[in-house]
This record gives C-alpha cells, structure tokens and sequence, in this order.
C-alpha cells in the first residue's frame, strides 16, 4: 500500500514542496505539489491522494481552512498540518477538529514518515475517490459527534429497507438533510427525491399539492396537475413538519399510503403510486395525538422506524467543524479572503446556546462573514451577533399558530362569544369558523359567561 500511495503536499514555499517531496519519494510514496489551498483544492478530483500534507500558514486560505473544506467533502481523507508556528493550543484545536497529525517545522523526517504510515494504515490508504463512493450518502451532513454518528449508522442500515421513517428534532437540526441522505444510501436513490413543508402551504391548497388536481376541479384550475405523489413516483417523498397537517387530509394521506393509490382533486380515477415515505415535525406527535390532533393509526404507519435528531448543543464538538465549513462558504460567495474565526471567537461560538441549531449558526455565520474586515473573523463581531441574535423569533409555523388563536379570542371578546357574528368579522362562514375554533381548543361559551 505504501509503495503507491500517492500524497497532496501543499506549501507557498518552493524549497520546503521540493524537499517534502524528494523525502516521500524515497520513502516509496507518490508525491503530489501544490503552491496554495486554492490550488489543492483544484488538483483534489483529478489527484485523487490518499493522504494530504499541508502547511498551516499560506497567504489565502490557510492549512485549516483547507482541512475543513477537504473533511466536507471527503471526509474520510487524512490531514496532517505542518507549521513554523507551531503551538501546543494550536495542535489541541487541530485534533480535536480532526487533523490527523500536527508538526512543527523544523521537523524530523523520521517523525513525518511514521505519521505518513500511521496516517494510511488508519484511512486503509482509502484514495478519495473511493471514499466519495463508500460516504457520498451523507456528504452533506458533517459532524465528528458520537450521537450524530450513531444517527447516521442507524439511518444507513434503515435505507436499504423499504420501510417508512420518522425524523424528529428542533427546527433547524437539519431535519430534511437526513431525509435526502436516507434517499441516497436507498436502492431508490437514482429516482426523484420531492419534499414538502406541510405547515408551509394553506390548508385549501395542500391536497392540491400533494395528491394532484384536475382541469376544471375548483376556480383556478386551469390544467391537470400531478401532485408530489406521482411527481416522487419510484423515489422518495419526505413530509416536513407533517404535524402541521390538517385532520381532514391525515384521513386522505392515510388512505394514499394503505391503498398505494392516488385520487387527484375532481377525478373518479385512482392512480397507483410508488413512493417511500419519510416524515418529520418538531412537534411532540403523542401530545398531538392525545390532544386530538394527530391521528393514531397515520402515526403508526409513518412511524415504523424513528430517528431523533440532537440538537446543536448536545453536539458542540461540531460547533467548529460547521463554523469553518460555512465560513468557507461565505468566503466564496462573497469573494473575500476568509481564513477563520479568531480562538476567542470559536470559543463564544462553541459555548452559545443554539436554540436555532444549526440553521442559526449558518445564518450568523454568514452575518459576520459580510461583516467582518478581517481574514480572521474577530471575537467582538460573534460577540455582537450572538447579542442580536438573542432575540429568537419562533418559527413561522409556530408565529401563524399563535397569531391565529391571538386573532380568534380577540374576535370573541369583541362579538361576546356570538359566532356568527365572529365569522362575519373574519369574513368567514360559520362551519369554517367552527374548525378554526376546534383547532386550537377556544370554547365561544367561555366568552358569553366572560360578559354575564
């Protein structure tokens, strides 16, 4: 293995990439040079190592930043960082991010070619190729957590199967990311993957949406429509937020999944359909189904296998690895030389509360990448956005729910309880307002007694 092992050597310096590649090659090892993290990042697919060697401080993106582009990408892929400036805090954060091997320049040759073995006996000598082929499932999803690596395992060996999956977790864990990734480590990976936010789209317009309408079938209804079931026919389709879905259409969506046929909106014709179904809420679906709001045999029917998402902060050791990814990101969408966050920065990040998870880091994220004037994001602007960003908004789903009741109580007290009255107000008729009131438990009576 080690006589062909071919290896990515990056440094702006010339002499050092010489002399790092003369000593690997006669090693037996195949050296490959690159003058920048820009550069070896351009050589990586055509390349193919098996192992990178890469200096710390380059002018442009530095030795961690490359480490932390390559791990999303590759994340099977060793590094080993080489620096001049080498520090004992500096090679603690270095490993703990995930870099297989820390040394300081001047180095001993010896040293770097037993980590050079130690580093592929570790990877298998795996070249990136390959490991794009074992991983590219989850590509998307970084993390070095315990628990979020016994999610994926267990979302892995749930893939290969037919049966239908429950995701749940806060808002922003990355709910949907999961779900594609299921779909590609599945047999119905080369079929569509079609998504839906349940709690997104109006109630008159969802079945529209999810079963298909035809020409004609209610105002507006110009032409045929599919739906997301035929248009996920022989693939996946993953319900998001399905605890946001009427009752009326859990009775329709359950009928869907026992029968394996679809009823567009207007047709006498069923259609048969061949989908796997992936769900997921934030909500607590047993509180919901106690409360009456939640069906109990669709419950079971989605719910054959679950897989609970943790938050952001039940797995902090991810909080640097998403940081720099994203950074990376910005970098690039913005075109400016981004290169990390300052220690006390990462320190803030990583010992912040998250009640967003990983949707709040990427938007903040981005907010100081925008900000910052600096390669180096400083701690006082994370300081300054975390502050900001201290006043949570709830998530729209959540906002539209308790504006809804906030709204509906109001037009009670203001008719003293007279539903009809309250219908008029909110321009609605009375069987519509009766369900409004039902979904979120308001008894009208209640009102009348308020004013006797």
């Amino acid at each position: 293995m080690e006589q062909t092992a071919r290896i990515l050597v990056v440094d702006d310096d010339p002499h050092l990439l010489r002399l790092l590649s003369i000593r690997l090659q006669t090693a037996g090892f195949e050296p490959v040079t690159a003058e920048s993290a820009e550069a070896a990042l351009a050589k990586l697919p055509a390349v193919r190592p098996s192992l990178i060697i890469t200096d710390l401080r380059m002018d442009g993106m530095n030795g961690m930043a490359l480490f932390e582009t390559v791990r999303s990408r590759y994340p099977l892929l060793p590094v080993i960082i080489l620096t001049a400036h080498g520090s004992i805090p500096e090679a603690v954060e270095a490993t703990k991010r995930g870099v297989f091997g820390f040394l300081t320049k001047p180095f001993d040759s010896q040293i770097l070619l037993e980590q050079v073995r130690s580093a592929l006996a570790v990877s298998g000598g795996v070249a990136i190729d390959e490991a794009e082929q074992n991983d590219d499932w989850r590509a998307h999803i970084l993390t070095r957590s315990p628990l979020m690596e016994d999610v994926l395992s267990r979302a892995r060996m749930v893939a290969a199967s037919e049966a239908s999956v429950f995701i749940h977790g806060e808002s922003g864990t990355g709910k949907e990311l999961l779900a594609q990734a299921i779909h590609k480590a599945s047999p119905r990976a080369d079929q569509p993957f079609v998504a839906v936010n349940c709690g997104a789209i109006p109630e008159a317009l969802l079945e529209s949406e999810l079963f298909g309408h035809k020409k004609g079938a209610f105002t507006g209804a110009t032409k045929d429509h599919d739906g997301l079931f035929l248009s996920a026919d022989g693939g996946t389709l993953f319900l998001d937020e399905i605890g946001d879905m009427p009752l009326s259409l859990q009775v329709k969506l359950l009928r869907v999944l026992q029968e394996r046929m679809v009823r567009p909106v207007g047709s006498t014709r069923a259609i048969p359909v061949d989908v796997r179904i992936i769900s997921a809420t934030h909500r607590d679906l047993t509180e919901e189904m106690m409360a009456g709001r939640f069906r109990e045999d669709l419950y079971y029917r989605l719910n054959v296998v679950t897989l609970e998402l943790p938050p952001l902060s039940a797995r902090r050791e991810d909080i640097p690895l998403l940081a720099n990814h994203f950074l990376c990101q910005m970098a690039e969408k913005y075109d400016k030389p981004l290169s990390g966050f300052a220690s006390e920065a990462m320190e803030r990040l990583v010992s912040a509360p998250w009640p967003g998870n990983v949707r709040q880091l990427y938007n903040l994220v981005e907010q100081v990448a925008i900000l910052s004037t600096t390669p180096v994001v400083p701690e006082a602007l994370v300081q300054k956005a975390l502050r900001d960003d201290s006043t949570d908004l709830p998530p729209f789903a959540d906002a539209r729910r308790d504006f809804e009741r906030d709204y509906l109580v109001k037009l009670l007290q203001i008719t003293e309880g007279n539903v009809s009255k309250a219908a008029r107000l909110a321009k609605r008729n009375r069987t519509e307002f009766y369900k409004l009131l039902n979904r979120h438990d308001i008894n009208p009576a209640v009102f009348k007694q308020m004013q006797s």
